[in-house]
């Protein structure tokens, strides 16, 4: 008999629709039978992609004298973080808070007023490591519960007054300036790894906002060690296993230091992000390596993510079926030799050498992550190509990772930013399309009448839960390069709407700070705010860029202070975290920089002259550039306005902090204006 999460849409809420426990998802009815009953809260949050959450649920969730304790003596809240983050930033706060860690699956305890007593994340159905089993810990809570609710009920107060305490004391400050990037640069450098790219140890993660920054900071200031920091980083991760060396696109994260082993599910955010940098990196140095995974991450993204509906999918698990029946971490990816010998006879030799597969393995039971670990021009292109294509051939066969199908607006907005201009660059006009499609989505499903996005959609169905900061702002991100590549106005248009909502909903206007969820929405234990990147861009960061481009667009100047005001924040931080505020340093650096605005006019903007001067535009390097193109009658984009043509000729006019350079028709007078 199913339970109540077999009316929800999120895929991760229904692969426990069939659990024995009596799941509720979040919602205030829960909270009055917990108040009704009498009974504490259990609450689990988790992912659809996440291993252990699906262990977890294997061993506790799906066990029926586990669910009958459950039901018993609690009320169960299933939340999928990728569909309510509010929720799930409040409770990890309160978990690292007071275990010093966190992560997924998440397991909290809470009052029926939702205020968390008791915390944890994974819990073993049997005790060992030092971990207690999970029976011992809901043994523990019941009793606890029972016997010292007043203790229990002060202790949770205490918590909920101590989260309210950490709110961010932020005061309007100055921008950032030269000196906190550099700084900030110099505290990368004392991270950096520099035999194997990255930063830190062991698990390693994409420093995808990192990286931009670098790449911004080489741009405006021609720092050599910033741009091969990036340029490193990015080779040694496309080099390792962390890379699918056959599909494209990337895994989340890699278990070692080296990037050899990765956590095998791929996340859209990762890919999205990662696709724009790569391209980003091909702009600065032409290195072919940068075109080939900026374009296989993006063929991935629409071959394997992109829905139906034309929007983007959330994720592929790193489980599958290992073709026995068992459920294995990476089993769709890794191979033997002797698997190598099955597909190419002889030519296996060539693809272990190639992929850097061994006897011994490099993951488990004998069997290898592929690589690149020698380099490409060693082995002859076409023999390689043929390898590639049948073992990918034959790994279409093996039983493929599930897919969460949902589709998230913030994860869409940088999908949108990477294809458009991967498409833009490498003359892929399909990858635009895509672009398009997902965007046409966002608007049709996700915006309601008053320009306010839904987090969420599934089969073409908008989900219930409000869209949060990084919405706004990764949307409307991915609206403004939209329109930079396609020269059509009605998406800085929509970015407008999004980002008058942030300043609306999202803004104190006092200080200037941003918090998570709009002033509006649901009241939780507090109002989550977080200025620093994790996986994803900050919705703070997200926001401030995007704000400083669209008044770059539109010389709107309540965008511009906004931005500004927002960006006091990396003053603070940037010297001093900057790994976890990279994209709010990158935004710092298009604000130094002006941005400069660069409009293109031309008789027609198809014809192959004004074409090669906006996609020269669309090349430069100076960071955060905004593009517009158009006639000159267009009333499309602001910056059009008084732009005539030069002789008749197509033109490009390049202007920043109120002064404009001479106009020209000379596409290489255009990229030098352009060049940082």
């Amino acid at each position: 008999m199913p339970n109540r999460l077999a009316h929800e849409t999120s895929p991760y809420l229904l692969q426990h629709a069939d659990n024995p426990v009596d799941w509720w998802p979040w919602s205030d009815a829960a909270f009055e039978e917990a108040r009704r009953s009498g009974r504490p809260v259990l609450l689990s949050v988790g992912y659809s992609s996440c291993h252990w959450c699906h262990v977890m649920a294997h061993e506790s969730f799906e066990d029926p004298a586990t669910a009958r304790y459950l039901n018993e003596h609690f009320v169960s809240v299933k939340v999928d973080r990728e569909e309510r983050p509010d929720v799930d930033a409040v409770y990890m706060e309160a978990v690292q808070a007071a275990t010093g860690q966190g992560g997924w699956p998440m397991t909290v305890f809470l009052t029926p007023d939702a205020e968390p007593f008791y915390f944890g994340t994974y819990f073993p159905p049997a005790a060992r490591h030092g971990m207690p089993s999970f029976r011992q810990v809901l043994d523990g809570v019941r009793q606890a519960w029972s016997e010292r609710r007043d203790e229990v009920t002060e202790v949770a107060g205490k918590i909920v007054r101590d989260l309210a305490g950490r709110e961010i004391g932020y005061e309007t400050a100055q921008v950032p300036g030269e000196e906190e990037l550099a700084q900030a640069l110099l505290g990368l450098t004392r991270e950096y790894d520099p035999q194997r790219g990255g930063f830190g140890g062991a698990p390693k993660f994409p420093p995808s906002m990192v990286i931009e920054f670098l790449l911004r900071h080489h741009a405006r200031t021609g720092s050599e060690g910033a741009l091969q920091m990036a340029r490193d980083t990015c080779e040694r991760m496309a080099r390792g296993g962390i890379y699918d060396q056959l599909g494209g696109g990337f895994a989340r994260y890699s278990v070692d230091r080296d990037w050899v082993v990765p956590h095998f599910e791929k996340m859209l955010y990762d890919n999205a992000l990662l696709c724009r940098v790569y391209a980003h990196l091909w702009r600065a140095t032409g290195s072919d390596l940068a075109r080939r995974v900026a374009l296989e991450t993006a063929d991935f993204m629409v071959r394997e993510l992109r829905t139906t509906e034309g929007g983007f999918a959330s994720a592929l698990d790193a489980d599958s079926d290992d073709g026995s029946g068992a459920h294995v971490e990476g089993a769709y990816y890794v191979w033997t030799l002797e698997q190598l010998r099955d597909v190419l006879g002889e030519d296996a030799h060539l693809a272990a050498h190639h992929f850097g597969v061994t006897e011994e393995g490099t993951f488990e039971h004998g069997q290898s992550v592929l690589q690149l670990p020698q380099d490409e021009g060693v082995f002859d292109a076409e023999k390689v190509a043929s390898v590639k294509r049948r073992l990918l051939e034959a790994r279409s066969s093996r039983p493929a990772p599930g897919r969460d199908d949902k589709v998230v607006a913030a994860w869409n907005g940088l999908a949108i930013a990477a294809l458009a201009e991967t498409g833009a660059y490498f003359d892929r006009p399909d990858l635009v399309e895509a672009a398009v499609g997902a965007a046409d989505l966002l608007v049709r499903l996700h915006l309601d009448d008053h320009a306010r996005l839904a987090r969420t959609s599934r089969d073409g169905h908008a989900g219930a839960n409000a869209g949060v900061l990084e919405d706004y702002g990764d949307v409307a991100e991915g609206f403004l390069a939209l329109a930079s590549v396609t020269g059509e106005g009605v998406w800085l248009e929509f970015a407008g709407l999004l980002l008058d909502h942030v300043l609306a909903r999202f803004t104190d206007p006092e200080s200037g700070a941003l918090y998570d969820t709009a002033a509006d929405a649901e009241r939780l234990i507090r109002r989550p705010q977080d200025p620093t990147d994790n996986a994803v861009p900050s919705g703070w960061t997200a926001a401030a860029g995007a704000l400083l481009s669209y008044a770059a667009h539109t010389g709107s100047e309540p965008h511009r202070t906004a931005a500004e005001r927002a960006l006091g924040v990396v003053k603070v931080l940037g010297p001093r975290a900057p790994r976890f505020v990279g994209w709010g340093l990158a935004v710092a650096e298009a604000l130094l920089d002006g941005p400069r605005e660069v409009a293109v006019v031309g008789p027609d903007p198809t014809d192959k002259a004004t074409r090669i001067l906006h996609r020269t535009a669309l090349l430069g390097a100076a960071p955060g550039a905004v593009v517009a193109v158009g006639t000159t009658d267009s009333d499309e984009f602001p910056l059009l306005a008084d732009r005539p043509l030069v002789d008749g000729e197509p033109t490009a006019y390049v202007c920043r902090n109120f002064t404009c350079d001479a106009p020209t028709t000379d596409p290489e007078r255009l990229r030098t204006a352009l060049s940082g």
